[in-house]
């Protein structure tokens, strides 16, 4: 049903009379005095005598008009009474609204029913209102990867309709919180605050329970909120990750104004018959009211439940159950039926007839409209508009919202503190070039994904039906999510970084792949070139192919071969050969021992370095100068550059990007990334002294 009322005639033909009176009332009063050739004022101020021609006649009529106005509001008050009888008798459980003077207000509507939350209100008759300013509290259990990613759909679902602050309550492991954390605080989303509360601390309150709901430990957690929430805190909305909003949770909200006495809990009647106990023979579930309640939605009066000590009845329930019952087959769902079993009245049931429904609600209302990040405001506002390298400018400043570890994560660095993660970014059009590297790499891996929100799941779709890929628990996926006009390159290096598990990284490109066997040859060349107490960066030669099909090299020795074919070529070789040029790719054909090369303008190796090496430089996004300026740095902070005698990778051919295709063709574009070098130079200088002034020589100088 799509919130139709039932046995409500009378009350809908009493609203029709009670919004129809008032306006029969004063057409036939003005009508009556058009008749009588005297206009009727409308306005208090025009009804003081005011000129000569005010007289007792006139005075007489104001009279009789305010006595038949106040017979009129007397009626409409007398029908109101009367509504609300009727409105109090047509509800199936003969509640009657009651306004708790709380912090955050009152309201009155009902659109949701477990799991989905309808669009258009369900009532006949005018609702009050959720004030626009009023926080919204809700009440989240969240572990583990998949629940985070089902969260951030719940989230989306609630930010897409709301009208009101929202204040988040995460229940949540330090997996789920590393990811949380990082979501919100780059989604920037006004008028929305997010308290975490850790869950392991809350395991031993439920771990005595034997659980064997999929959900173990966690799904127990929603047990203990009125000890786990601030004191202050008097109600809140708890929902399952796998909850989805198709409207606003206001209207979720408000329904507390229709809890009355002793009720402090609002449910949904469970649509299964699983505690009916006849699914199969010898079903024998816990006891429950009827059909049950479904806890995927709970609305929670927090300090009523304190005050009839709810963590002491829902303990002794439990433990007299589980006597006969020996464990929970629906989490905490059982133990809440069991106690509503002997407490019905602890219940108001949210009505069934909650649907799934379109809504065109706004997102946001004037009173957070123009809540904003005050710093980043603060930093825009000193840029100057006009300036035609703004857009690149701002860039640096831009908050991407991102959500780490958007696949399942598990992996354990080496006891021996060599081991070392391929760090790499990406968007959807090289997801093809995932599954070879991970034949190539067998060691961890730290990716950053520019994606939208479409593309984030039909990454995952394509994730989930590769068996390469979900063989693999030691790559984390962190999805950055698309603004701007630009592809943030280094954010995402930076990103892939800041999340590297392992003392040492290889930064690498997603259009690479690694030589056979050089994760273990990187861990042994760690240990070799005593990386741990000393600043050295071990340099990959890098080659590459105009081929799409290529019979990989297995060995150093095959990979010269190839050269001298024409079969492999020294990486841009032709299009760019200052980049690669230093690794002196001559010496490195016949060396059998690591070598040092010196820094040379633009130069950009792959390199492997120490987990507190510099980040990347935002302000170079797009194509162009991205890895050069890293590179730089690393010299800048005297890092010695290390070329590794039997190693390599290989470059694979691909379309060319749409940002070097807009450097080729825009001169804009390229006179920007020219402005941007040069301040980049100069801010080396400032940091670095005397000796950066070699970085503008040498670009002079090339």
């Amino acid at each position: 049903m799509l919130g139709i009322c039932r046995g409500r005639r009378k009350f809908l033909a009493a609203s029709l009379t009670l919004l129809c009176i008032p306006a029969i009332t004063w057409l036939y009063l003005f009508a009556g005095s058009l008749e009588d050739g005297k206009p009727v004022s409308l306005s208090p101020l025009e009804s003081q005598p005011h000129s000569p021609r005010y007289t007792a006649s006139s005075q007489r009529d104001r009279e009789s008009l305010e006595l038949r106005m106040r017979e009129v509001e007397e009626e409409n008050r007398a029908l109101r009474r009367q509504l609300s009888l009727a409105q109090g008798r047509g509800h199936r459980r003969g509640n009657h609204s009651r306004t708790y003077s709380m912090e955050e207000g009152t309201g009155d509507s009902e659109n949701l029913r477990a799991g989905i939350v309808a669009g258009n209100s369900s009532e006949c008759g005018q609702q009050p209102v959720v004030e626009k300013c009023e926080t919204i509290h809700v009440a989240i259990v969240c572990a583990g990867y998949n629940a985070s990613r089902d969260v951030v759909t719940l989230v989306k679902s609630v930010l897409f309709h709301r009208r009101n602050p929202l204040h988040f309550h995460l229940i949540a492991d330090s997996i789920a919180e590393q990811i949380l954390a990082t979501l919100f605080q780059t989604w920037m989303v006004p008028a929305v605050r997010v308290d975490f509360y850790n869950a392991d601390e809350l395991k031993s309150e439920v771990s005595w329970i034997p659980n064997k709901h999929y959900s173990g430990i966690y799904g127990l957690m929603k047990l203990v909120l009125t000890k786990t929430l601030p004191a202050k805190l008097e109600r809140v909305i708890v929902l399952d990750t796998d909850i989805t909003f198709a409207t606003d949770i206001a209207e979720l909200w408000a329904v507390f104004h229709k809890f009355k006495g002793q009720q402090v809990l609002g449910l949904v009647e469970n649509q299964s018959d699983w505690y009916l106990g006849n699914l199969w023979k010898n079903h024998r579930p816990w006891p429950a009211l009827g059909r049950g309640y479904n806890t995927g939605v709970i609305l929670l009066l927090l300090d009523k439940l304190r005050k009839m000590k709810w963590e002491q009845m829902w303990r002794l329930t439990a433990e007299r159950e589980l006597m006969g019952m020996l464990s929970t087959s629906l989490a905490d769902q059982d133990i809440f039926n069991a106690v509503i079993k002997q407490n019905p009245f602890l219940v108001y049931q949210l009505p069934c007839f909650w649907n799934v429904q379109l809504s065109d609600h706004t997102r946001s209302e004037q009173c957070y409209r123009d809540v904003s990040d005050l710093k980043l405001q603060k930093q825009l506002s000193e840029l100057d508009e006009d300036d035609l390298c703004y857009e690149f400018r701002r860039e640096r400043f831009t908050v991407h919202r991102t959500h780490l570890y958007f696949l399942h994560y598990e992996y354990e660095p080496a006891s021996d503190n060599t081991d070392v993660t391929l760090v790499a970014q990406l968007s959807m059009d090289r997801l093809q070039m995932l599954e070879a590297i991970c034949k190539h790499w067998e060691g961890p891996i730290s990716l950053a994904l520019y994606l939208s929100d479409a593309e984030a799941q039909q990454f995952l779709r394509y994730a989930q039906g590769s068996e390469v890929l979900m063989g693999r628990h030691n790559v984390a996926y962190h999805i950055v999510y698309k603004e701007g006009q630009f592809y943030p390159v280094n954010l995402l290096r930076n990103v892939a970084m800041k999340h590297v598990g392992t003392p040492y990284m290889f930064l690498s490109d997603i259009d690479f792949l690694p030589m056979y066997g050089l994760y273990e040859y990187l861990r042994k060349s760690v240990i070799q070139l005593d990386l741990a107490n000393t600043k050295k960066a071990m340099i990959v030669p890098a080659f590459e192919t105009l081929r799409y099909r290529l019979s990989f090299p297995k060995s150093k020795a095959e990979l010269l071969s190839m050269l001298d074919m024409g079969t492999l070529f020294t990486f841009r070789y032709h299009v760019w050969t200052k980049g690669h040029a230093p690794t002196n790719f001559a010496k490195w054909r016949t060396a059998t021992t690591p070598y040092r090369v010196e820094w040379e303008a633009d130069f950009e190796p792959y390199v492997v370095v120490r987990r507190d090496c510099p980040e990347y430089d935002r302000r170079f996004v797009g194509f162009g100068w991205n890895k050069v300026a890293h590179i730089m740095e690393l010299d800048a902070q005297e890092y010695e550059f290390i070329v590794l005698p039997n190693a390599y990778m290989i470059h694979m051919p691909h379309a060319p990007s749409f940002d070097i295709t807009k450097f080729r063709s825009n001169k804009q574009y390229r006179i920007c990334l020219k402005t941007l070098k040069e301040e980049f130079q100069q801010d080396m200088s400032r940091r670095y002294g005397f000796a950066a002034l070699k970085y503008l020589t040498a670009e002079n100088n090339s």
